[in-house]
């Protein structure tokens, strides 16, 4: 019987799956990336979310195997929605530690990500993905994230790779970090707590 159901191909396997599921292959159940090729998806904001799958289904954005252009365009309306407030929901993500920075390292990091740096035209992180944003750009959550994804992004926005940013904004930045203020920032964002999806974290 077992291999009589099994005729069909994959029907047997994703019948009475939960929409997200599928993004658990990668990004895990509890929203909390296996490894850093994958972001942690648990208490993001759902608007971020949702513009980004937007970004991957137009093709405004891509990512190195093109799995999520395919996830896209199959996941839509109320079923993305669903999934969008099922890993918003979620506890967020433990922070990772910040050991491997050194105190200046660490001095650094908050400065950038809390004020910036104005000789070098570098905004402050926390203008648009901090509590208190002072721009509407629909930006995400960055605490208690991979530090190799956060690295991966910055570098791809720096390179052109990535181009879905406002205006431009973050190639912009990415392009005036050295190699170390992109590492030390990531590790120390991975490093903070993510409170809320209102990321409302303390620094």
């Amino acid at each position: 019987m077992a291999a009589d159901d099994a005729i069909g191909g994959d029907v047997i396997i994703t019948k009475d799956m939960k929409p997200w599921e599928g993004c658990g292959e990668c990004h895990d159940l509890d929203g909390v990336a296996p490894n850093g090729h994958f972001p942690n998806l648990a208490a993001q904001k759902t608007a971020y979310f949702l513009k980004e799958m937007e970004d991957f289904r137009i093709g405004k954005r891509a990512n190195d195997h093109g799995q999520m252009g395919v996830s896209s365009r199959e996941t839509t309306g109320k079923t993305l929605d669903q999934i969008a407030a099922y890993f918003a929901s979620l506890l967020a993500p433990t922070p990772q530690p910040a050991g491997a920075l050194a105190t200046i390292e660490i001095a650094r990091a908050r400065l950038l990500v809390g004020h910036g740096e104005r000789a070098a035209r570098i905004p402050a992180c926390d203008s648009c993905h901090g509590p208190r944003p002072k721009h509407e750009f629909v930006a995400p959550c960055l605490e208690a994230q991979q530090p190799q994804y956060l690295e991966k992004q910055l570098d791809d926005f720096a390179a052109g790779r990535r181009t879905n940013d406002p205006d431009g904004v973050m190639q912009k930045i990415a392009q005036r970090l050295s190699e170390r203020d992109v590492q030390t920032i990531s590790t120390y964002l991975a490093s903070l707590a993510r409170q809320s999806t209102a990321c409302g974290a303390e620094r």
